[in-house]
């Protein structure tokens, strides 16, 4: 059964490059005092953000930007050697304060309907498991979202991006690494490595590479492939 979508239209879009090919999927969280609160921005004008969808904490699921058309979530991004990832992507953004306004677990209902979303945008377009990803990730000198309290682990169970099956040998230069993973590499390393660290070890979010996040990112790499 397609999972039930309420449509509210933001204004602010724009079309694809021509030849864009949609192969990112890229999760947000609001980072706002309430979900209501979050959608009339991204339909606000003015703001000139917006998203593909919102997912609320009920699980209730709102389409603000047609599939087909650019939204404007990920501003200064970079993936995988690629900027302006608002031509290619999907952006979901997730209903939860964030770290700013009392950041919390992300509900089950919530997270089944990211999951059932996510299955059914990956059917539609050729996205890669190893670029489902965050707004940390893609940013992660100026975001922290969806955070180490979202749970990737069980969307990779689903089938909805990637965690390794184990870890790694503890080796390797951590910059080289996490460039290999996709990340830019211009940037400070404890910063690189702390938007790692929410994405894939989350019991462990400080900036070092200690022994368990040098495994953990070569495993990585070995699901990557």
């Amino acid at each position: 059964m397609s999972l039930r979508i309420t449509e509210l239209p933001s204004p602010n879009v724009g079309p694809r490059p021509e030849g864009a090919v949609i192969d990112t999927l890229l999760l947000h969280y609001t980072g706002m005092t309430s979900g209501a609160e979050a959608i009339a921005r991204l339909r606000d004008p003015e703001a000139v953000v917006s998203s593909h969808y919102v997912v609320e904490e009920d699980g209730q699921v709102f389409r603000l930007v047609p599939e087909g058309l650019r939204a404007r979530h990920a501003g200064i991004s970079f993936w995988r050697g690629r900027e302006a990832l608002n031509d290619v992507s999907v952006g979901i953004e997730i209903v939860n304060p964030g770290h700013e306004w009392g950041y919390r677990h992300f509900p089950a209902l919530q997270m089944a309907a990211v999951a059932d979303l996510c299955l059914e945008i990956l059917g539609r377009h050729p996205i890669p498991a190893r670029n489902v990803i965050g707004h940390s990730d893609v940013a992660p000198d100026r975001k922290q979202d969806p955070g180490e309290l979202f749970d990737w682990q069980g969307l990779a169970r689903n089938g909805i991006g990637l965690w390794p099956a184990q870890d790694g040998p503890a080796e390797g230069d951590p910059r080289e690494l996490l460039g290999r993973i996709g990340y830019r590499t211009d940037l400070e390393l404890p910063v690189l490595i702390t938007a790692f660290q929410r994405h894939w070890r989350p019991e462990r979010v400080d900036g070092v590479a200690d022994a368990g996040t040098l495994a953990r990112m070569r495993g990585l790499l070995a699901a990557i492939g």
